[in-house]
């Protein structure tokens, strides 16, 4: 039994087959929640193989750890934590290097389902969203501080909300008259700055949390690193040169909105244009339906993987007795 049985991680089967874990194999999780993906490539990676656990949220972490362990006792593993977008440094410093990595951007049900930690307005709680406990900042101090011009301007570019006007001046309204620090006022504001549609299938204020919640994890700035380092990792390859990437190395993104996925598509996009890359599978992959009606929260979910070098193979190793890991010191 793992430690939280319920969490279901996302196009698990896809991940499976576009990374074709194997053998040997080190395998980065640079965003490992409770390790939904990483216990089922760990299975995969005997005898013999890695795997290197990233997770801003210390918890999760900790979790994620317990179910490799159990699912794969021999396997070598590495726990980082921190933002995914400082593991490829982090990994280069410690002189270590991936053959398979993944970055599933979406929220673990640990995350989604604690009232306390802010994430959803389907329970009332502390208007936190900070997916590092750490961090100085809440949605409830941002909601609290910026302008009404800031507030739009963060609403509308990381939300597309439309209304992003209305809301900013709906909520520099109400905290005058009472601070906005539950997720269930924080929703209410919102929805009273917009007219009531017929048969919405969304809540109004989804978009706005959205936005609250990416501004808060400096999420586009982390996904925009992260981007910055795969990109470097090709090149590295093509000179003949270390990094955290192997040659040959398999990568997949996971993205669950369109300001995550646009990015992720321009830059596997120009390496594979530019030879650097090729891509593994067709476009991006999205979840079936089945997978959908198990699993609600996968419905946006989006998968692009790419290969480092053109037209790269991955060669399959085992090591041998009491050797090290590959990219292991």
């Amino acid at each position: 039994m793992t430690a939280h049985a319920r969490h279901i991680p996302v196009l698990l089967d896809e991940v499976l087959s576009l990374l074709d874990p194997r053998p040997g194999q080190v395998y980065a999780d640079c965003t490992a929640g409770l390790g939904g993906h990483a216990v089922e490539i760990a299975r995969r990676l005997s005898p013999g193989g890695s795997v290197i656990l990233n997770d801003v949220d210390p918890a999760n972490l900790a979790l994620a750890e317990v179910n490799v362990r159990a699912a794969a006792p021999g396997i070598r593993l590495i726990t980082f934590l921190g933002n995914y977008a400082e593991l490829p440094a982090r990994l280069e410093e410690a002189g270590l290097a991936a053959d398979l990595a993944l970055a599933d951007l979406g929220f673990s049900s640990s995350q989604m389902d604690d009232p306390q930690r802010g994430f959803s307005f389907m329970r009332d709680g502390p208007l936190d969203m900070r997916l590092d406990p750490s961090l100085p900042v809440s949605a409830a101090d941002l909601v609290g501080s910026l302008t009404e011009g800031e507030l739009a301007r963060l609403i509308e570019d990381f939300g597309e909300e439309p209304a992003a006007r209305r809301i900013a001046r709906k909520l520099v309204r109400a905290r005058a008259e009472h601070p906005i620090l539950t997720t269930a006022r924080f929703a209410e504001v919102v929805r009273s700055a917009l007219p009531p549609a017929r048969g919405q299938a969304v809540d109004p204020a989804t978009r706005t949390f959205q936005a609250l919640r990416i501004a808060v994890n400096d999420e586009i700035g982390g996904l925009e690193s992260l981007l910055y380092r795969i990109s470097a990792a090709c090149g590295a390859a093509a000179r003949g040169e270390p990094s955290w990437l192997r040659p040959g190395a398999t990568v997949g993104i996971i993205a669950f909105h369109s300001l995550e996925d646009r990015p992720v598509k321009r830059i596997f996009g120009e390496l594979t244009s530019q030879g650097r890359a090729s891509e593994v599978g067709d476009g991006f992959t999205r979840p079936s339906e089945r997978e959908i009606a198990a699993n609600p929260r996968a419905r946006s979910a989006r998968l692009r993987v790419i290969r480092i070098g053109r037209d790269s193979t991955p060669t399959p190793h085992r090591a041998a007795p009491g050797d090290a890991p590959r990219g292991l010191v």
